[in-house]
């Protein structure tokens, strides 16, 4: 390549061989803003960036977050795990154990009942079952609205109106899943293959065993699947709901927050990571044979 083709400023070893020095500048010319940043947009970045440092600032100093208040509270922290070392489940083992049992089984009937009534809802809801725009639309909202209400809003109505224990948590742990359920269902009913369904209908079968053994038969490997990771969840969620007087081991962690009693809150909480690691770990292996991910 000749130096007259070369523009000033492009080396000859960064121009793509076959494309001229030339080229480069007329393209520069035309899209300068494929190349560089044009002034406007530098203003608008600087802009943006300044509005927000301004609004970092404006919430630091709203909830009064300093340095002083930031060194303190690490001091404190590390106080409280200091004195967590080594834990101990002390002489009321017996009701940890209980309290965990209870939370597991809360998280389990709390997703089996969301999970089962999330099917019809979840047929319900989906665009080609139910054709009435203004009928699965309305449902669609009600399960945004009862999704937008989180667990412990709901343990606490529970608890309120069946009183302290397990069947407040489970009725929560139920009402909020089914919203999300429903939807997830709905979803994957919305992406099954239309063609195995038109085959049954073209047999003779009826619109319901259409959907019985046509559609039914595609999406329930995922709604078990997504079933089994809602009762993860749920485990993790049990510990917290009996804090408000829900049931489970929460209750067995507020009470000896309140005495101090560190160590023993260090040896729930090991035991809650040891419960809830296994039964992910169980779990998953559930839904990878379910959704076939172990030929995959």
């Amino acid at each position: 390549m000749s130096e007259a083709n070369v523009t000033p400023g492009v080396s000859e070893a960064n121009v793509t061989p076959g494309v001229s020095g030339a080229d480069v500048a007329r393209w520069k010319a035309a899209l300068p803003s494929a190349f560089s940043l044009t002034p406007r947009q530098r203003a608008l970045r600087l802009a943006g960036g300044a509005a927000f440092l301004l609004w970092l600032g404006w919430a630091l100093w709203l909830f009064d977050i300093t340095p002083a208040r930031l060194w303190n509270g690490m001091s404190g922290l590390f106080t409280i795990v200091r004195l967590m070392i080594p834990p101990s489940p002390g002489e009321l083992w017996g009701d940890i154990l209980r309290g965990i049992a209870e939370s597991v089984a809360m998280a389990f009937l709390g997703t089996v009942i969301a999970a089962v009534l999330a099917v019809p809802l979840g047929f319900l809801g989906a665009r080609n079952i139910l054709t009435a725009t203004l009928l699965r639309f309305s449902l669609r909202r009600v399960f945004d609205g009862l999704r937008g209400v989180d667990q412990l809003i709901w343990a606490l109505a529970f608890v309120r109106a069946v009183g302290l224990g397990p069947l407040a948590g489970v009725m929560a742990l139920a009402v909020s899943d089914l919203a999300t359920l429903s939807k997830l269902y709905a979803e994957a009913i919305e992406n099954a293959d239309r063609r195995q369904a038109e085959g049954v209908t073209a047999a003779g079968g009826s619109r319901l065993m259409a959907i019985r053994f046509g559609i039914l038969p595609q999406v329930l490997p995922v709604m078990l699947a997504q079933a089994l990771y809602f009762f993860e969840s749920n485990t993790r969620s049990a510990s917290i709901l009996g804090v408000v007087g829900a049931g489970g081991i929460g209750l067995q962690i507020a009470e000896r927050i309140k005495v101090r009693h560190w160590d023993e809150v260090a040896f729930i909480i090991l035991l809650m990571v040891v419960t809830v690691g296994l039964i992910d770990w169980l779990g998953g292996k559930l839904r990878r044979r379910l959704i076939g991910g172990q030929g995959a």
